[in-house]
């Protein structure tokens, strides 16, 4: 729709998120393939078409993505991520096994040579998904700690986008809890790419269905 933010007026209440989704729709009929895929958040909270708003509400449409956290350890950045630094950010004395995943920027895709990438983000949101992710590992592994870190802005090829860090006592739980965090951030974590090559760009969205990302 070309902007980030807007003001939307004459939309009777009580409405739904649906609603706000539809009105702007008609307004930005450019937008409106996106239709069957948005997903909707509510101040900051995914929520389903039919939640109720009012004036006071913030209502995000989020396209498809590429997705409370703890003060340090789910971040949106802009600055360079190394494994280093989550290495430190996720060492606890209990624990024997620190996996440390970075998803790196390649120079190709899709048969195209790619000559950089930009990232953007719902940052506030963002960052809350990524705290519940890290909350979501906690239920199923025993970890000492999980940190999470995406980078927007423009990356060059070789530099890092994201980085998933966990630390547990035995290496089984560690590895097995990081890849879980890097494909969970991929599906649900509001953050979308764009592709640049020599003669053109594109933003690239994310592979599941808004059903498949809300379960």
């Amino acid at each position: 729709m070309g902007r980030r933010e807007l003001t939307l007026c004459g939309l009777a209440e009580p409405a739904t998120a649906g609603a706000v989704g539809e009105a702007l729709f008609e307004r930005f009929p450019q937008a409106a393939g996106m239709r069957e895929s948005v997903m909707y958040a509510v101040n900051a909270e995914y929520v389903q078409a039919d939640f109720p708003v009012t004036s006071r509400d913030s209502v995000a449409l989020i396209p498809p993505v590429s997705g409370g956290a703890e003060e340090g350890l789910f971040r949106i950045v802009e600055e360079a991520i190394s494994a280093d630094a989550l290495h430190a950010l996720v060492l606890r004395p209990e624990a024997g096994a620190v996996a440390v995943f970075l998803g790196v920027v390649r120079d190709n895709n899709l048969g195209r040579e790619v000559d950089y990438l930009e990232y953007d983000a719902y940052p506030e949101m963002a960052e809350r998904v990524m705290g519940r992710i890290g909350e979501e590992i906690r239920a199923r592994w025993d970890v000492a700690e999980v940190a999470m870190l995406h980078r927007v802005g423009r990356l060059e090829i070789g530099e890092a986008s994201v980085g998933v860090a966990v630390s547990s006592a035995h290496r089984a739980e560690a590895t097995d809890a990081c890849r879980y965090g890097i494909d969970r951030l991929k599906a649900i974590v509001p953050i979308w790419k764009k592709e640049v090559w020599s003669d053109g760009e594109e933003w690239i969205e994310g592979s599941l269905t808004a059903a498949a990302e809300l379960e």
